[in-house]
């Protein structure tokens, strides 16, 4: 009878043991669900990280398109004024060259009426009548125009705008100098219209 009373509190004592062990797994459960309920959310999956990030980037060039659309239109109008002022600038030069060439070929085409006029008015042809006021006036308007005339005794020859007819030695002079003006030269600003016809003096 005490052999059959060990043996029964041995297999209450393991049935204990096995109802301990299982209640203390419970346990063990419980406390890791609440763990894990109270701690924070675990991080989202990479698909869905990647999601964010595409979004993320998708308002930021949302955000500076238009900065970047304005900055190209300012860069456009930029250059199209450059251009247009450039376009601007070469306009007036070609319409200042193509006016003064105008000019400089009619007042070449004058120049010989001109020439004839002023010797009528070195041999005093023109004293008291009327071709003495044309000459003034032809001068008044050359003058308005930057005509002027060059070429005077005693100046010194430059073949640039002079154009000796004679070379005349003589000793008086230590180099070359006009010594006669057969026709006088023209300047039309800084450009030769016609060179002086001279006689030159040339060192002996």
């Amino acid at each position: 009878m005490s052999d059959q009373f060990d043996g029964d509190a041995a297999t209450s004592g393991k049935s204990n043991e096995s109802v301990s062990f299982d209640g203390a797994s419970d346990s063990a459960n419980e406390q890791a669900q609440a763990a894990s309920s109270d701690s924070p959310s675990a991080p989202d999956s990479p698909s869905a990280a990647e999601d964010q990030l595409n979004a993320e980037l998708a308002d930021l060039v949302e955000d500076l398109g238009p900065q970047s659309k304005e900055a190209e239109l300012l860069a456009d109008l930029q250059r199209l004024q450059a251009e247009f002022v450039n376009y601007k600038t070469r306009v007036e030069r070609d319409r200042d060259v193509a006016r003064n060439s105008a000019i400089a070929e009619v007042l070449r085409a004058i120049l010989p009426a001109l020439d004839d006029l002023s010797r009528a008015e070195a041999h005093g042809d023109l004293e008291g009548s009327p071709f003495a006021a044309v000459v003034g006036k032809l001068r008044n308007a050359g003058d308005k125009f930057g005509l002027k005339a060059f070429g005077e005794k005693g100046d010194k020859f430059d073949p640039e705008i002079h154009n000796a007819l004679v070379q005349t030695p003589s000793a008086e002079v230590t180099e070359n100098v006009i010594a006669d003006v057969v026709e006088p030269g023209f300047m039309l600003g800084d450009r030769l219209l016609r060179p002086a016809m001279v006689a030159v003096h040339i060192p002996a």
